[in-house]
């Protein structure tokens, strides 16, 4: 509740004189008849009346409080907030080739870039997100979708192996890149995330690059993986981990994945582990921020004729009182 004139409830604080006084005229005793004795009366048990014989003034007091709040005009204030936000439509494009299983990060690279990627979606309320993953090939873990809890399923049910090894970043950027061609959003986004060199797929990753140019879709590159060497679980002649690890030198293609990035208008970044991975992520929300607008409208109800109804009652009970029951002689 709020007051359109607050400066009158400062009339309260005459309350405070006008109680003092009543309090030492009842100290002081009021009017008095002489009598020859009191002594028939004294024993006198005390009535109800004795006991209320205040409660006209505490009627009267309360009466010009309620008035002042009433001339204070309080009211209610019914605020209606009207929020539109513009979101960005991303898409996600992971890759879950096999070195992607390699150690340099904890527990593994696939696994802390799912991690990573979870605490990303969480932190883009109001966006749309897609996710694609790719290894010789690439494929649509979920289309553009705002149900984050959908979403982060399906990134946790992403893993490598399921389809043919390789590192078709063309391929994975195409694929993201189709999922957003008929998106109206008026920001697009790709985040595309690899360890390795394109070895396989049909399209070229710069000419994936021009076709998100042509569609004013920017992509931020992501190379995963630590400087020199990197150990990778070992396999057997079939593929089939044999619980050892071996070393491996890491190869990353930052040219060409920085090459994208300029292409599109987007960033190339390197992560060399996992915290910095998450520091990717978190300048990379920072840079996409969708825009939101807050509209409020404050809407204002008078309250004042309630108190001013409780002060006439108040004070009605007050002259009954006075006149009917607590009638005094002048």
């Amino acid at each position: 509740m709020t007051f359109h004139s607050p400066y009158l409830l400062w009339l309260l604080l005459l309350l405070v004189p006008v109680a003092a006084c009543y309090v030492w005229r009842t100290l002081r005793g009021g009017a008095a008849i002489r009598i020859s004795t009191t002594e028939g009366v004294q024993g006198a048990p005390k009535t109800l009346r004795y006991y209320l014989r205040h409660l006209p003034f505490v009627l009267r007091t309360a009466a010009f409080a309620l008035l002042v709040v009433a001339l204070a005009r309080p009211q209610d204030a019914e605020r209606l907030q009207h929020t539109s936000t513009e979101g960005i439509d991303i898409m996600l494009a992971i890759d879950i080739s096999g070195s992607m299983l390699a150690r340099d990060f904890r527990p593994d690279r696939i696994t802390a870039a799912k991690e990573v990627a979870g605490s990303f979606i969480a932190d883009r309320y109001g966006d749309r997100i897609g996710l694609v993953a790719f290894a010789g090939e690439a494929f649509t873990q979920s289309p553009l979708t705002t149900d984050q809890g959908t979403l982060q399923t399906l990134l946790s049910r992403i893993r490598s192996g399921v389809i043919e090894d390789g590192t078709a970043i063309g391929n994975g950027l195409a694929t993201a890149i189709n999922r957003l061609r008929e998106s109206d959003a008026k920001s697009k986004v790709v985040i595309l995330l690899t360890d390795g060199v394109n070895n396989r797929g049909e399209i070229a990753p710069l000419m994936a690059a021009e076709i998100a140019r042509a569609q004013g879709i920017r992509v931020y590159t992501i190379g995963v993986g630590t400087q020199g060497m990197a150990p990778y679980p070992a396999v057997d002649i079939y593929g089939n981990p044999t619980g050892g690890t071996v070393m491996a030198k890491v190869e990353i293609d930052e040219k060409t994945l920085g090459e994208i990035a300029d292409m599109t208008g987007g960033r190339y970044f390197r992560a060399t582990d996992k915290a910095k991975l998450k520091a990717i992520y978190d300048e990379i929300n920072q840079l996409e921020k969708s825009k939101v607008e807050v509209t409020e409208h404050v809407a204002y109800h008078e309250l004042f004729v309630t108190w001013l109804l409780w002060a006439i009652g108040v004070l009605t009970a007050e002259f009954l009182l006075s006149t009917l029951l607590f009638k005094r002689i002048p």
